[in-house]
């Protein structure tokens, strides 16, 4: 349906950084015929990632696992390597700027940027190596396939397990203020407190949360969406004090 022209002018697009739905917006290419010419191309470019070796820092890895397992993902560039991408709410300038400080020290030397979107934008650096120090990279959705760390992982996040939970609390979590009233002396009162939710699909990613949760002597309950488990809330005082204390509202 497309000519060979077509299909260049789209793939470069991507290769500049732009995400599928960017391309397929601007071209009227559809996603899967633009991910189909992809992987036409990988199996004859694209070589087997290289080891890196273990992250740089591993406490800013143990906070970008985090922030990729709730807005991350990893795509492949037409002509080899990948591109790491977290997206990012223009609300929270200060988590984009921890974002790109964390990629950095991960890995030292690689080049990391921003891609503007309506809202948000995506923290982007190209590496051959993101596959091997994402292992939980593969197609689809992350809620629609298993999510488990490897042993070199969990090592990492039982050494640095608040960076962990900062991370997926900066991604898919926030600290709110809840309020209710009482009647006290025949009068109603408002009290106010605060509260931290974290929601994600992935039943995997949601464990991985509250495991580690679990690790560092933080409560938690689950709260349905319908029949869907979608969200754990951390109410109780003393665990709000210590998310106060280790993590924080975004900014």
């Amino acid at each position: 349906m497309y000519d060979i022209s077509t299909r260049k002018r789209a793939l470069a697009l991507v290769a500049q950084g732009r995400s599928l739905n960017s391309v397929s917006r601007e071209t009227g290419i559809s996603r899967a015929a633009i991910r189909s010419w992809q992987d036409r191309l990988e199996p004859r470019t694209r070589m087997a990632p290289p080891d890196p070796g273990p992250p740089a820092d591993e406490c800013a890895y143990a906070y970008l696992l985090g922030l990729y397992l709730g807005d991350g993902c990893i795509s492949g560039h037409p002509r080899g390597g990948y591109f790491l991408r977290v997206a990012c709410a223009d609300a929270w300038p200060g988590l984009i700027e921890q974002c790109r400080e964390a990629i950095g020290k991960v890995r030292p030397g690689v080049s990391v940027y921003v891609v503007r979107k309506q809202g948000c934008v995506a923290v982007t650096s190209y590496s051959r190596s993101w596959p091997v120090l994402f292992p939980q990279h593969g197609r689809g959705k992350k809620h629609e396939r298993p999510v488990a760390l490897e042993p070199w992982q969990q090592a990492i996040v039982d050494a640095h397990p608040w960076e962990f939970i900062r991370g997926l609390i900066h991604s898919d979590g926030c600290r709110i203020t809840n309020w209710t009233t009482r009647m006290v002396g025949g009068e109603r009162k408002r009290y106010e407190y605060p509260r931290y939710f974290f929601s994600n699909k992935s039943d995997d990613i949601r464990k991985l949360f509250t495991d580690t949760l679990d690790t560092v002597g933080v409560e938690w309950t689950t709260l349905a969406r319908g029949s869907d488990p979608f969200n754990i809330s951390i109410a109780r005082k003393a665990s709000v004090a210590l998310m106060d204390a280790h993590v924080g509202p975004k900014y």
